[in-house]
């Protein structure tokens, strides 16, 4: 009886070694009396609910202790009363060691660290998976502002928890925490710019009269744009800078931005776009647009245009100076860390996810090669300066120079543990995919993102009702439209990127109703346990799904 957590443990072995090195009567005081420190009071639940990670431990079938970070925003674990706790886990690494061991053995221990203040939480428990059926549940854990992919939710019995001395605790902050300190002396100078972007004067562009908004947005990142370049007839770079000045948060290669964008007609929308600056670069990202003229006399711009008018948007109306307020970097590419050689596919404007990834496994000493097709030598985006960094490692396909990609032949050639990266039409990945099937490469080494091409409809699609649950919303879905595009249609402003199935980004959780999956991207967990769905191509096999949206 007494402290919970001495008593789960201070076991025999671990009273001897108190006993022998002289604290063993210090901690005796603990075991006597009623039980406590096993409820969560005001300071412990505060606490936890201002983490932003916290450390776990499991064990194996083999009795070898694991631990894991975790990670999301402030406040993803949750105090579900003074008993229990529960937290979405994100999508990791995919190894599952932990989910694994909790299978067999349900004890966890957990670490709380605020290293700014020098403290931290220890806590004992007891863990299980929450059943994928108790939606009310796991609505309770999802972080909706969070666009990480939540995988699994787990729910823990409090058994004990203990708080630790701060001694060898060295004080670390945050990026978030060191802009809030410098944050003060910045905004005179970033009020100086902002009146100096609201002097400039309206503009007249193609038929449209506007005046570009000083800044954009709400997100957490403030970004200016610190350098616009012309990369081909079409295609426009974009180099952003903090707008408060110093580093940005570090990204990986293959990561995404997702911006805000005003378009011709006054409204702001988001889109994802990659980050094709050289991942190791902390003082700018660059970002690279392919913009689609669009008809400017059209009565009504389909809503399959949407994102090519959001290009359109971005061409004309980012400035130099504008400051986007804009979603933290993301990354749905799972990048190898291993020494297996890379192959490097991308088509056209997919070269922007294809290029920081080249780069990043050049700076590893992971052997290479890097195919290159686009419609020619002037549509191809960094063309020139990719030539220079990989000198034989890079072939280029120009079509209008009958210089053809033969996908068969690099999927051939390349070694037997090759892992490809491929990022281009989506005709291009259906043939890489075919290839892969009849050469018999395991498909866990194929990491694909597609761009274009739309939901694929057939005669035999009909239409459909879909529930939007927190919006309390029902639309109707027509046989020939994809679920994004009545979405968007509605004013849903719900994130996407690819359109074809393949990034993942658009993904949304079905509450009721069967799916008809046409992603390439989702895994079988995905699909069948966590119930998400990519509304930019898949379909309902029941007259209604609820989405949780």
């Amino acid at each position: 009886m007494g402290h919970k957590f001495a008593e789960i443990g201070f076991t025999q072995a671990v009273k001897t070694v108190q006993a022998q090195l002289g604290s063993r009567k210090g901690y005796e005081r603990m075991e006597g009396g009623e039980d406590f420190n096993h409820r969560l009071g005001v300071a412990e639940t505060e606490f936890i609910q201002a983490r932003d990670s916290f450390y776990m431990a499991s064990v194996s079938e083999t009795d070898w202790p694991y631990i894991q970070h975790r990670g999301g925003p402030k406040g993803f674990m949750k105090v579900l009363d003074e008993k229990t706790l529960g937290f979405a886990d994100y999508n990791g690494n995919r190894q599952y060691i932990s989910t694994g061991n909790f299978a067999s053995n349900d004890k966890v221990s957990l670490f709380f660290m605020d290293y700014p203040n020098k403290t931290r939480l220890k806590l004992l428990g007891r863990i299980k998976l929450v059943d994928t059926a108790d939606h009310e549940l796991l609505t309770k854990l999802q972080d909706d502002d969070y666009r990480a992919r939540v995988e699994r939710a787990f729910v823990i019995q409090v058994e004990a928890f203990d708080w630790n001395c701060p001694k060898h605790i060295t004080p670390r902050f945050s990026e978030a925490e060191v802009e809030e300190i410098v944050a003060a002396k910045l905004s005179e100078a970033a009020l100086s710019e902002t009146k100096q972007l609201e002097a400039k004067p309206v503009e007249k562009t193609e038929n449209v009269w506007r005046q570009s908004p000083a800044t954009l947005g709400e997100g957490p990142l403030s970004l200016v744009i610190s350098g616009i370049r012309q990369l081909t007839p079409e295609i426009r770079a974009f180099e952003f800078k903090a707008a408060g000045g110093g580093e940005l948060p570090l990204v990986t290669a293959g990561s995404h931005i997702r911006v805000p964008v005003q378009l011709n007609d006054g409204s702001v929308v988001h889109r994802s776009y990659s980050i094709c600056s050289n991942p190791s670069r902390r003082n700018f990202y660059e970002i690279a647009v392919l913009a689609t003229r669009l008809n400017s006399e059209a009565d009504d711009v389909r809503q399959d245009d949407l994102h090519k008018s959001a290009s359109h948007g971005i061409h004309h109306n980012f400035q130099l100076g504008t400051v986007i307020n804009c979603d933290l970097p993301g990354n749905h590419f799972e990048v190898h860390l291993g020494t297996e050689p890379a192959v490097l596919i991308a088509g056209g404007i997919g070269i922007t996810v294809i290029k920081p990834l080249a780069q990043h496994f050049k700076s590893r000493g992971v052997a290479l090669s890097l195919h290159y097709s686009g419609r020619s030598v002037k549509d191809m985006a960094f063309r020139d300066r990719l030539q220079r960094e990989f000198g034989e490692s890079i072939s280029i396909y120009p079509s209008d120079e009958s210089r053809r990609l033969s996908i068969s032949q690099v999927l051939s050639s390349a070694p037997k543990n090759t892992i490809f990266y491929i990022c281009g039409p989506q005709k291009m990945l259906n043939e890489v995919r075919f290839m892969a099937n009849q050469l018999d490469i395991d498909s866990s080494r194929i990491r694909s993102e597609g761009f274009g091409g739309g939901a694929e409809t057939s005669i035999e699609d009909k239409a459909f009702t879909v529930k939007l649950v927190k919006s309390k919303l029902e639309l109707n879905v027509a046989a020939n439209k994809s679920v994004l595009d009545t979405l968007l249609a509605a004013d849903i402003d719900t994130p996407f990127s690819c359109q074809s199935g393949s990034c993942k980004q658009c993904a949304i959780p079905v509450i009721e109703g069967d799916i008809e999956h046409r992603d390439t991207v989702l895994t079988h967990l995905e699909k069948e346990q966590l119930q998400l769905f990519c509304p930019c191509v898949s379909r309902a096999k029941t007259p209604v799904l609820a989405l949780d949206l």
